[in-house]
């Protein structure tokens, strides 16, 4: 190992800068707090971008990864291994999927969905039906395809060309959708709540006209939960919170707590047109990942973790519109469940990278959904103590930027 002093400067000289990290390095979390290389202590409420759904070192994770990490580790898909079949079976039976694929990531089970819904529209209708309707500040994945499924065009920029047959509508607006949709439309993929787009959730109205609109156009519904997935909305999946059933739902980020994986859920109607050989991964499907999937799944699945998620949205909105009503700072304050975004005041609008800044400098870990607006994403478990002590950070951290602000 590099006897190098590991340090902040050092990421600027070894890793690639497609990143900019905050200036300090964590290296130890338990809970909700996590502590850096000089011991400062921090409360965090990002949870690793909506990942360690049930904080860092959850005793329960930490059991289950030691005691397979004494069996097997990996062995490819060209075997099956008893933790990937059970998580299956626990999410079939938990929703209305049938069928799974493992894999890595969100991105990599959106680019399994868009491809498996385009393969499906082959193999039942023809070619031409390849068109996939997504919308507009959506965000499905860095790969080209999902990049280019997302609705944020900045992140195409520099990587032309891009795959066609991608369209992409206002969110919430029904009427401009019908606009776009046709006998061509393989599939319209939707955030139930648009996480990276600034945490917009989607009008129960609207999600049953694009249910509609699949059905009246043979296309199939795809349900992005990679952030809304395994309870972060207060159900295990949003779409349990609608009267809409998805023909194909991706999760990762919370499902691992942590532990990379991902997975993409469908139908036995869908399934068979991802027959032997038309897609795979080296790593899906792996038992360390699948056997502490299974038990998030296991922890989050029940009512009193779920019904807290509710109970702890209403405290942080409460604790948020106290801010609000001292500083008046934000515009407007949205989400559901422990996913939370706190839209800032025109004046700070693109600025919010100055309040993770100032945050960090008062012991508190929070996030953007992009650049007008502050995002909250804790463990849902997190103590309501943590809560209330992180909005007094960031009370302060707000006070601090004002202050800052009328000095200069």
């Amino acid at each position: 190992m590099s006897t190098t002093q590991v340090t902040r400067a050092l990421f600027d000289e070894v890793m690639v800068p497609n990143y900019n990290p905050q200036q300090m390095v964590p290296v130890r979390g338990e809970g909700s707090r996590v502590w850096d290389q000089d011991d400062n202590e921090y409360i965090d409420l990002t949870s690793g971008i909506a990942v360690t759904s049930l904080g860092h070192c959850h005793p329960a994770l930490v059991k289950v990864l030691k005691e397979q990490a004494d069996k097997v580790w990996h062995l490819s898909n060209v075997y099956t291994n008893e933790p990937a079949l059970a998580l299956a079976q626990d999410l079939t039976r938990e929703t209305f999927a049938d069928k799974v694929f493992f894999c890595n990531s969100g991105a990599e089970a959106n680019e399994a969905a868009f491809k498996l819904a385009r393969k499906y529209a082959s193999d039942h209708f023809s070619e031409e039906k390849n068109e996939i309707i997504s919308f507009v500040q959506s965000f499905h994945g860095r790969t080209l395809f999902t990049v280019t499924v997302g609705g944020q065009p900045k992140y195409c920029q520099g990587f032309k060309p891009v795959p066609g047959g991608i369209h992409h509508a206002p969110f919430n607006d029904l009427d401009a959708l019908k606009e776009l949709v046709s006998d061509n439309t393989c599939a319209i993929v939707m955030e139930p709540v648009q996480g990276e787009g600034g945490i917009i959730p989607a009008n129960p109205e609207f999600v049953r006209g694009v249910r509609e609109l699949c059905d009246q156009f043979n296309a199939l519904l795809i349900f992005d939960e990679v952030q809304t997935g395994m309870g972060r909305t207060g159900s295990l999946y949003a779409y349990m919170d609608t009267d809409v059933t998805p023909d194909i739902l991706t999760s990762a980020k919370g499902l691992g707590g942590g532990f990379p994986v991902g997975a993409m859920l469908t139908t036995d109607k869908v399934a068979p047109s991802f027959n032997v050989g038309t897609h795979g991964t080296t790593y899906g499907g792996n038992p360390l990942a699948c056997a502490v999937a299974g038990e998030v799944l296991r922890q989050i699945n029940r009512p009193e973790v779920l019904e807290g998620v509710v109970q702890k949205n209403a405290l942080f909105n409460s604790e948020l519109e106290a801010i609000n009503a001292k500083h008046h700072i934000f515009k407007e304050v949205r989400g559901k469940g422990l996913l939370i975004g706190a839209e800032l005041v025109d004046e700070w609008q693109g600025k919010a990278g100055q309040f993770l800044a100032a945050a960090r400098e008062q012991g508190l870990m929070i996030l953007m959904a992009g650049p007008n607006v502050l995002r909250f994403a804790p463990s849902l478990i997190i103590p309501d103590e943590d809560i209330r002590e992180g909005m007094a950070k960031l009370e302060q951290a707000i006070a601090q930027l004002l202050s800052t602000a009328e000095a200069g």
